[in-house]
């Protein structure tokens, strides 16, 4: 149908007329019994205005009108139609209606449910980390045996501090701290000579805390050794002594000592070598109070107040007195104090031999050879002096180089097979015996090496 001019009067059922029921088409709903004021008049002006402006079109066969549209629904409901009043009656059908979530509404209480339960969740658990921080249990492992094996570190400590002691000196002048170790139960300490030199008081501290005043027995300078003794105290627990000529390099040790007077203090490490010739002291100036050790150098910390300690291997037994440290030379700017490593203990055999004669006799022997040697000879080996002291023979009339065939100018290359570069080395190598052994010297005359045989000889150390 194309659109045209309206020049008919609108619809009745458009607006509501004031005729009778005669002018209403079929149908139409009767007018309601009260009206506004002024509705006809309102009523009127708007027929007007459809009839001049509102264009229309003609209901099709197919397409019921308005009025045949809502007229069975009015009549079956029994109500009458009002195009004026506040709500119209005309339905929407919308389809059946679904009942149950959508899939997309599923997601989103999923979502909000999983978002929800994720904050309750970080809530309680800080709320609860807050609660229980005064509560916090690491993990820790459970007490185990406290047992170590023999030949252990632990072990070896075990077994020997009870014998290890601390030596607290007062001197004129000065004071000191050393160690020493138990050699009997009668009470006799051996320890360095340089611990207890000008002592005038010396108290001994035990590895339980107990301390006691001691009293020296002797000492030798020659061979940094000296023993003390402290009487009164019961469950003396002497250490085992150890032979020194078992020891290898490599061998581990463990050193105890009381460094800076921190006492009982274990250290641990190899045997870096073995014969090294050490001298030490000389504070005198006339050689008289010098040191002259075949010593047995370690890696193990050694430390001032480590000094008289003993050196002990594997089975807890003493190989050696801790007695000397190799520092940085003293004009390098970045020398640094305490142990670097070198380490030097007297052999126990050593000690051994000496500890007997002083605890007999209060003295030590020193084996010789009997001649003077040229400490300022600056060659390869040890030279014999063309004098001795006070002008004396350098050669000992009668005595044991003299008997061997030594004469003065003599250059002493080897004793036994080993070589020595100089005096010290040689006084070192002798004294590393006893008076009466026997000897195999090498030496150096007129261009030609020859060998003498020796037999120690004996004399009073200091």
């Amino acid at each position: 149908m194309a659109d045209r001019q309206q020049t008919d009067p609108a619809p009745q059922w458009w607006s509501r007329p004031e005729g009778t029921a005669d002018s209403r088409r079929d149908g139409v709903p009767a007018p309601r019994p009260e009206t506004r004021d002024g509705g006809g008049e309102h009523g009127a002006e708007g027929d007007g205005a459809a009839g001049q402006a509102a264009p229309t079109q003609e209901p099709s066969a197919q397409e019921p009108s308005a009025h045949e549209a809502s007229a069975p629904e009015a009549s079956a409901h029994q109500v009458r139609y009002d195009p004026w009043g506040a709500q119209p009656l005309q339905a929407v059908d919308r389809g059946r209606d679904r009942r149950g979530f959508r899939l997309w509404q599923v997601a989103a209480l999923a979502a909000a449910t999983a978002l929800l339960a994720g904050g309750i969740g970080g809530w309680v658990g800080v709320l609860a980390e807050r609660q229980s921080s005064t509560r916090l249990v690491l993990p820790q492992a459970a007490v185990a045996d406290k047992g170590r094996a023999p030949d252990s570190v632990a072990g070896i400590a075990a077994t020997a501090l009870p014998g290890v002691v601390t030596l607290h000196v007062r001197g004129a002048k000065s004071s000191g701290t050393g160690t020493g170790f138990v050699l009997d139960p009668q009470g006799h300490i051996l320890t360095n000579n340089h611990v207890v030199a000008d002592a005038k008081e010396i108290a001994v501290t035990f590895s339980t805390g107990e301390s006691v005043t001691a009293e020296l027995v002797g000492r030798d300078s020659g061979y940094d050794l000296a023993v003390v003794k402290v009487s009164g105290v019961r469950g003396l627990r002497p250490l085992s002594l150890g032979n020194s000529e078992n020891v290898k390099v490599g061998d581990p040790v463990v050193a105890i000592g009381a460094p800076f007077d921190l006492s009982n203090t274990v250290t641990a490490g190899i045997i870096s070598a073995t014969g090294r010739p050490v001298t030490a002291g000389g504070d005198k100036g006339d050689g008289s109070d010098i040191s002259y050790v075949d010593a047995l150098q370690t890696d193990a910390p050694i430390n001032p107040g480590n000094s008289g300690g003993p050196l002990l291997d594997a089975r807890a037994h003493v190989v050696g007195i801790n007695s000397a440290i190799r520092g940085a030379d003293k004009d390098d700017p970045d020398r640094q104090g305490g142990s670097i490593g070198l380490g030097f203990a007297i052999p126990i055999n050593q000690g051994k031999r000496v500890a007997e004669e002083l605890i007999a006799t209060g003295r030590a022997t020193h084996p010789v050879i009997g001649v003077t040697l040229d400490m300022d000879y600056t060659g390869d080996g040890a030279r014999v002096g063309d004098k001795g002291e006070d002008g004396k023979p350098s050669v000992t009339a009668g005595g044991p180089g003299a008997r061997a065939g030594i004469r003065p100018g003599d250059v002493i290359t080897k004793v036994d097979g080993q070589r020595v570069r100089g005096g010290d080395e040689l006084i070192i190598k002798i004294r590393a015996h006893r008076p009466g052994d026997p000897l195999t010297l090498t030496v150096l005359r007129d261009g030609r090496e020859r060998t003498l045989d020796v037999v120690l000889g004996s004399a009073n150390g200091s």
